[in-house]
C-alpha cells in the first residue's frame, strides 16, 4: 500500500524557519520525482519544489527561490523541504506527491501536477506577520 506522510508544519512568525518531511511507505523513491505543492484558501494549488531521485535535479517556484531547499534522503525514503525566511504569503496547506519518471520542472504545471501518482495528506503552515 503506497502511502506518503507529510509532517513538520506549524505556526511561526515571519522570518522563521520550518522543515517539512515527506516519508514514503510501501514503495521506494527510486525513479520518482517527489514534489511539494501548496494551496492557500481561495487560491489555486501551486508546485513549490520538486526533486528527481534519479539525478537530483530540482525545481523551485520563483517566489521561494533562495529561501526554500528541497533534499532527499533516499536511504530513509524521505524528502525534506527546508523553508527559511518564511513570509505570510507562504501560509498554505503543503502536500507532498510523487510521480515516476517526471521531469521536476513539470511541477510548475497544474496539468502535470494533477497527474501525480500519489498524494499525501497535507500539513498546515501558518506564517504570522
Amino acid at each position: 500500500d503506497v502511502q506518503l506522510q507529510a509532517s513538520g508544519g506549524g505556526l511561526v512568525q515571519a522570518g522563521a524557519s520550518l522543515r517539512l518531511s515527506c516519508a514514503a511507505s510501501g514503495f521506494t523513491f527510486d525513479d520518482y520525482t517527489v514534489g511539494w505543492f501548496r494551496q492557500a484558501p481561495g487560491r489555486e494549488r501551486e508546485g513549490v519544489s520538486c526533486i528527481s531521485s534519479v539525478d537530483g535535479s530540482t525545481y523551485y517556484v520563483d517566489s521561494v527561490k533562495g529561501r526554500f531547499t528541497i533534499s532527499s534522503a533516499n536511504a530513509k525514503n524521505t524528502v525534506y523541504l527546508q523553508m527559511n525566511s518564511l513570509k505570510p504569503e507562504d501560509t498554505a496547506v503543503y502536500y507532498c506527491a510523487v510521480r515516476r519518471g517526471m521531469n521536476p520542472k513539470l511541477c510548475s504545471s497544474l496539468y502535470y501536477s494533477n497527474l501525480m501518482d500519489s498524494w499525501g495528506k497535507g500539513t498546515l503552515v501558518t506564517v504570522s506577520s
